[in-house]
């Protein structure tokens, strides 16, 4: 098959990894050989607004995929780093140590908000810009409700779901879902 791109890029926290994301790896995997995960927020510490690990994201996204899908998904770690630049350029670094110098990379996403405009932050790759997809699916009322005990089945794959579910049992959740349920809401803002 002659795919447009080597690889694409696509940037994103998946706290948790809903509809819209999957929708978006499976229109990178019809236009690159592979699609190249950038995990946001992949430190260690988790929090209300990063309760899943990098390697449990990993695992969940997994899981949605086909198995010869999966060979075609990839990741990088990209630890929070609060100054555009050097997260630019550390992006950009892991991507590249993650590729062939040869191959042609592009960046998939949509400018859904103002929280978008890191997909700016990239001139040298190409972008495949979407339309918002999945009726606007946002992580953050997501996650909301999952410390309210609920799990939004209609906004998840299988996989996500199964995870969310097991997930639930565990006393990280139950410390979270504290944390949540007693902190002052104002704090919660998004992404």
């Amino acid at each position: 098959m002659n795919y447009t791109f080597d690889y694409l890029v696509f940037i994103g926290r998946f706290q948790p990894f809903h509809l819209a994301h999957m929708q978006t790896i499976k229109i990178a995997l019809q236009q690159s050989q592979y699609v190249l995960l950038a995990l946001g927020s992949a430190q260690n510490e988790r929090n209300i607004k990063n309760p899943f690990s990098a390697n449990e994201r990993e695992t969940m996204i997994l899981s949605n995929f086909s198995a010869a899908d999966q060979q075609r998904i990839k990741f990088v770690y990209v630890v929070d780093v609060y100054d555009d630049k050097k997260w630019q350029k550390l992006v950009t670094s892991l991507v590249e140590d993650a590729v062939n110098f040869e191959d042609k990379v592009g960046l998939i996403g949509h400018f859904k908000d103002e929280s978008s405009y890191y997909l700016q932050l990239f001139p040298e790759w190409e972008m495949v810009e979407l339309d918002s997809l999945k009726d606007a699916i946002s992580a953050t009322p997501l996650r909301e409700a999952y410390y309210r005990g609920e799990i939004v089945e209609s906004a998840f794959p299988l996989g996500t779901s199964e995870f969310l579910h097991k997930f639930q049992h565990t006393t990280t959740y139950q410390q979270l879902q504290h944390k949540y349920l007693t902190q002052d809401k104002s704090n919660l803002e998004e992404s």
